[in-house]
């Protein structure tokens, strides 16, 4: 393994299999790993997780893409369509706590990545299974990717400009999402303490974060739609506004903020106007609100207004980059860039957002495909692990 550390954090002593590829499965696992789980990753023999050639660029044999989404892990090779690998796959099973994959469900049954598959070999193993529709009913078997998952739950139709077509969003909202489901789901079962099968799909995931848009709809019938510059369905102004030299986003809760910012740009009239003086007065009146914040806000750089009216607790910001924050000082200050050291030059990844008291985080490299093959026996004549919420 080459780990500079052994795995550390309030995982540690949980052993996962992860038989996964491309992001919501390798997502959930490396959330695991930063946690101090003992993440092993079986790769099929030869080019692994299709996430290893995806991206053009390179740190020695190390994929950017594959290395975002695949830190801390370990990487065996099995042949599972075949009996040995097969029998290496039970041999894991009977010393680890959990195993999780994002195949489909016909392969996940095929491979035998099932808890009905795997409780032979050992009944208190957790199986989490990621995928598109859910392992049972008429929608199991058609394929699920993320652009499909939004398209199909509602996303692409609320987003975008009004008179514009429907706008996918700028990354993977649903893999990603589900990932973080899956690890959810996962650590549940294993602080109960007893094995079982966690049936994660990708269309429940991204059905469940439209909560509040989606309960407007089941209890008053409201229909979810655009607003120019992403406004929000009841809170006015909480938008996107031009300004004289790029975007601000602004987002005023409540009343008191409405005066504060009235205020700070000349227009204390707007505090008493009955159009504009209450957030129901300013969502019926929405359209006029709006013409007249913009009106104002167009004339000032957007600079200028997060430097006047952020002081004042008014929730404002530039509209940046992704470059412009991953280089910013609030991303510095978090530790959300980190640089891994590898014998081929350091990758620089994004951090994990879980910060724990007294546990600095460890981020190992990812694995080389088939890396931790010669660990394999060392890992089945350990002694069987035991099940508890504290992980030992």
């Amino acid at each position: 393994m080459n780990h500079t550390a052994a795995p550390s954090g309030p995982l540690s002593g949980i052993r996962i299999l992860e038989v996964s590829h491309m992001l919501a499965g390798p997502y959930c696992g490396m959330l695991l790993a930063d946690l101090g789980a003992e993440v092993i990753k079986i790769e099929a023999p030869g080019k692994g997780d299709i996430g290893r050639q995806i991206s053009p660029h390179f740190i020695g044999p190390h994929n950017a893409y594959f290395a975002s989404l695949n830190r801390n892990k370990r990487s065996v090779s099995l042949d599972l369509s075949n009996e040995a690998g097969q029998q290496r796959l039970g041999e894991l099973a009977v010393n680890s706590h959990a195993l999780l994959t994002n195949v489909r469900p016909a392969a996940v049954r095929k491979l035998g990545l099932t808890y009905e598959a795997l409780r032979k070999h050992n009944d208190k193993i957790v199986c989490l299974a990621l995928t598109g529709f859910g392992l049972e009913g008429p929608f199991a078997e058609k394929p699920a990717y993320d652009y499909v998952i939004q398209a199909l739950a509602g996303v692409m139709a609320m987003t975008g400009d009004p008179n514009g077509p429907p706008v996918k969003t700028g990354y993977s909202v649903v893999d990603n999402s589900a990932g973080i489901m899956g690890a959810l789901g996962l650590t549940a079962k294993l602080v109960e303490g007893k094995g079982g099968q966690v049936d994660v799909s990708l269309y429940d995931t991204m059905l469940s974060q439209l909560n509040y848009l989606a309960g407007g709809y089941l209890n008053a019938g409201q229909k979810a739609q655009r607003y120019p510059g992403g406004g929000h369905p009841y809170i006015v102004p909480a938008q996107i506004f031009p300004t004289l030299d790029g975007h601000l986003a602004l987002f005023i809760t409540h009343d008191g903020f409405w005066a504060d910012f009235c205020r700070e740009i000349g227009c204390e009239a707007w505090i008493t106007d009955t159009r504009y003086a209450t957030m129901a007065a300013r969502t019926a009146n929405r359209e006029a609100v709006i013409a007249d914040v913009q009106a104002v806000l167009a004339t000032g750089s957007t600079d200028s207004w997060v430097e006047r009216l952020a002081p004042l607790g008014v929730v404002v910001a530039g509209v940046q980059s992704l470059e412009d924050a991953l280089e910013s000082e609030l991303t510095r200050s978090r530790q959300m860039v980190v640089s891994v050291p590898t014998p081929h030059g350091e990758i620089r990844m994004v951090g994990n957002p879980i910060k724990l008291q007294g546990q600095p985080p460890h981020y190992g490299p990812p694995p080389l495909l088939d890396e931790d093959a010669g660990e394999l026996e060392e890992l089945d004549g350990q002694s069987h692990v035991s099940y508890n919420a504290s992980g030992g």
